[in-house]
Parts: structure tokens; sequence; C-alpha cells
């Protein structure tokens, strides 16, 4: 059965239908995006780096400029803090690019098989502005959704609820038509709490699969073992 957070109205355990649409979160599902690819060259010690990932640069400090503070801000007020850390702390704004592994190709198949399903596709990502605008240029399948929702543009994060209800009411979506794909539980429980169909994101396959049990994605295994995507 999908990874999903069912609640009551959610649209699982009593579906009203083929779903129409999909939202997909984009770091750790599409895009392989993690400070690590660039502090790994920047510390000998990798018990430092995490101590320093994790108090000094920490993802609620990140989750700020996701939520529109600007980095120059950020930066600013870390830097006072941790003074003696002011390089490197400067280096996540300086040096962000190279926090970016790449695309994570094979959720991405999933994404063009869905562009071929006749479903409207959107994107709902906590990303600052000021970085998704240097990012975004590096992954051309950003052009196949109908809208990217961008939380730093909005000035609100999940799980806020006001953000999926932006995505509920610029779009007209209805959620229990909708599935809605992150990597973070959070955000799962906070979709399926407003009716989404929410799948929890653990990898390509096991989304396959789910999206497959709901009704989007049909399989059929050909002779080398590797499942096929078809149209459902």
């Amino acid at each position: 059965m999908p990874d999903a957070v069912p609640t009551p109205g959610d649209g699982l355990a009593d579906p009203v239908g083929r779903p129409n649409a999909v939202v997909f979160d984009l770091g750790g599902v599409l895009i392989d995006w993690n400070p690590r690819h660039l502090y790994r060259s920047l510390f000998d010690d990798e018990v430092e780096m995490e101590r320093f990932l994790a108090e000094v640069v920490s993802p609620e400090w990140n989750l700020e400029q996701d939520r529109g503070r600007p980095f120059a801000d950020g930066i600013a007020n870390l830097s006072r803090e941790h003074p003696d850390q002011a390089e490197l702390i400067a280096a996540y704004w300086q040096r962000w690019p190279e926090m970016l592994g790449g695309s994570i190709d094979a959720t991405v198949d999933v994404l063009a098989d869905l562009r071929s399903a006749s479903v409207r596709l959107l994107a709902l990502t906590n990303w600052s502005a000021e970085t998704f605008a240097i990012g975004a240029p590096q992954f051309p399948f950003l052009a196949w959704f109908e809208a990217v929702i961008v939380s730093g543009a909005e000035r609100l994060v999940k799980p806020d609820p006001a953000i999926f209800q932006i995505l509920i009411d610029r779009y007209g979506l209805e959620p229990s038509r909708t599935v809605l794909i992150d990597d973070t539980i959070g955000n799962v429980r906070a979709a399926a709490s407003l009716g989404f169909r929410a799948i929890r994101f653990t990898g390509a396959a096991a989304l396959r699969r789910d999206l497959g049990e709901i009704g989007l994605l049909g399989t059929s295994r050909n002779g080398s073992g590797r499942h096929d995507a078809c149209l459902a």
C-alpha cells in the first residue's frame, strides 16, 4: 500500500475517482540538494561538519530563508552569533550552487510518465526565492509543471496549512483528487489533514508502485525484470 498518512476524508480510504493532479516536492524528491555536497570540501572532520550543520547553519536557520528572509540578513545575523565561523557561514550563500547534486533521475522518469498520462502537474517547494532563481535553470524538467509554488516567494513554508491552501485556491485543485508527494512526514501529514491523497516519498520505485495502486500509472514487467510505465 502507498506510504501515505490517511485521515478521514483524505480520499485514500474511500477514493472518489482517479486523481487528476499530482503535486511534487522538489528537494529530496526530484532534486538532490544537500549542504554536505559543499561542506565535505570545507571540513576534514565529518563529526565537526555534522555539528556545524546541526547547530550553526541548522535546518531551522535555513528554513527562515525558505520563508523569505534574505540570505544577506540570515548570514549577517548568524555571523554575529558565531564570528569564529563567519567564513564557513558565508560559504552557505557564496557557494550555494555546490550544494546541488543534480536531478534524481529515477523520479524524473516517473514525472515524465505522469506527463504522458494527462494529469495536471504542479510543484510545491520549501526553497528560498533567491536560490531557486539560481538553481531552477539547471533543471529543464521544471518547465513540465503547470506551476511551481516557492515558499520564499509566498513567505510561507510547509507544513503551514496556508501554503497548501494557496495551492488549492490559486489552481482550483480538489484535494481528494490530488496526489501530493513529499519526503518530509510533517508535510505529508499536513497535506493529508487538508484532504490531499498524500504520499511520503521514500524512493522512485516505491513511488511508481504507489501511483499504480491509486490508478495513475500502470506497470508491466518486461523480460529483464524492469517495470515499464504505461498509461492508466
